[in-house]
């Protein structure tokens, strides 16, 4: 939750995504406010706009997104997905992303501008995540990846039929996939409702929140050539799509000690730091699923959950029959896996972006630190594999 002042005070209802009343909130006949236009608020504003007498989106940051093209299965579909099954998980278990498709090899800069533009249209009306495997340096070249980004900017422009909220959809600052690449139903379509507003909180920043609403300032010296007083927006529902602490958030909620009671936080105070993204020094026998140091958020999630739950399952294992009882990583093995951590994130363009939660950057005083391991589910897979194959090299066994 975001500390806006004045929330308290609020005279309508209020919900955070992240915690939604299991039977719905009834939009029909309400002026809605939603802060937030990451991932969730993406998927969040075309639904409430469908019911809500009003729906005015608070946007800080502008972010790019790939139509979801969600369909009904038909017939057909489940048993070419029957059928093909094996190789699919086959695929997914030997890919760097994760999942049932393999990055397109070649590079968006060696290829002719009318080309790129016939590959990104497949890739556009396929629709979903698949987009960013349309060329292999999209994540490593900012230029490669201007490429990607100006197509999307051209899109959005293409379905926004106002110039000016266009203007401030497509003013994103980052590069395409380095923060998390959302995907939509009828999100830039939404803002063509005339029961939706966009508001531009670069220009006007939210102020505080009272009885009747949001309240808005101007930035100082800004000439927005209207009144420089504050502006409220007068609302009944105030949704927040503002994120999660991410990655590391639950697992320090958990409040999980080691030895000599030594706290997860404070282990990490500087940031997370562990080894294959598994295990903490001074945290005998806890494994972490997915964590800090893992592919997790860069690949396809579910096989990454399963990578780690199998490794973990042999690992218990191989300690069952050899009547180990305790296992756990040194630090050395733990310095070594943050500095890989680094190098391999440092290939890419995703640790540039300081404001993506991928680094801590939605929660104040996290610590900024890249959290997830950037060189691809089959490499680390592989890694994990030799450290089992040699007898769990790199953990203290006893």
């Amino acid at each position: 939750m975001p500390q806006i002042a004045g929330l308290k005070d609020f005279s309508g209802e209020w919900y955070h995504t992240g915690q939604w009343p299991h039977d719905g909130v009834q939009f029909e006949g309400k002026r809605v406010g939603q802060i937030g236009t990451g991932s969730t608020g993406i998927q969040t504003a075309p639904v409430i706009a469908q019911t809500a007498k009003h729906l005015t989106v608070f946007q800080r940051t502008a972010n790019y997104s790939i139509p979801a093209r969600n369909h009904a299965l038909t017939a057909k579909n489940r048993r070419d997905h029957k059928r093909n099954a094996a190789a699919t998980r086959e695929l997914t278990r030997s890919n760097g992303n994760g999942h049932a498709w393999r990055v397109n090899p070649q590079l968006a800069l060696e290829t002719t501008s009318d080309s790129r533009t016939i590959i990104y249209e497949k890739a556009w009306q396929t629709g979903g995540l698949k987009f960013r495997a349309s060329f292999s340096d999209l994540l490593v070249s900012e230029e490669a990846n201007a490429t990607a980004a100006n197509f999307i900017r051209e899109k959005i422009r293409q379905i926004v039929e106002d110039p000016a909220t266009a203007d401030i959809l497509t003013d994103i600052d980052h590069p395409y996939a380095a923060k998390r690449p959302p995907i939509d139903t009828n999100y830039f379509e939404t803002y063509n409702r005339n029961n939706v507003d966009l508001v531009d909180l670069r220009k006007t920043p939210i102020s505080k929140i009272t009885k009747d609403g949001i309240v808005l300032r101007p930035i100082d010296g800004q000439d927005n050539n209207s009144d420089p007083t504050e502006q409220l927006h007068e609302l009944d529902i105030i949704v927040f799509a503002t994120g999660y602490d991410a990655i590391t958030g639950t697992l320090l909620r958990m409040d999980i000690r080691g030895r000599d009671n030594l706290k997860l936080s404070d282990a990490w105070s500087e940031g997370p730091r562990n080894h294959l993204g598994l295990q903490a020094a001074g945290f005998p026998n806890l494994f972490m699923v997915t964590g800090p140091g893992s592919p997790s958020v860069l690949t396809n999630m579910p096989a990454a959950v399963e990578q780690h739950v199998e490794w973990i399952t042999d690992c218990i294992a191989y300690m069952t029959k050899n009547n180990h009882t305790t296992i756990e990583s040194p630090e050395s093995s733990v310095e070594s896996w943050v500095n890989e951590t680094n190098a391999e994130a440092a290939k890419t363009l995703l640790p540039k972006v300081t404001h993506s939660w991928y680094l801590g950057a939605n929660i104040p005083g996290k610590p900024r630190l890249f959290m997830p391991y950037a060189g691809g589910l089959d490499k680390y897979r592989d890694i994990c594999q030799k450290a089992a194959d040699n007898k769990y090299k790199g953990f203290a066994i006893s």
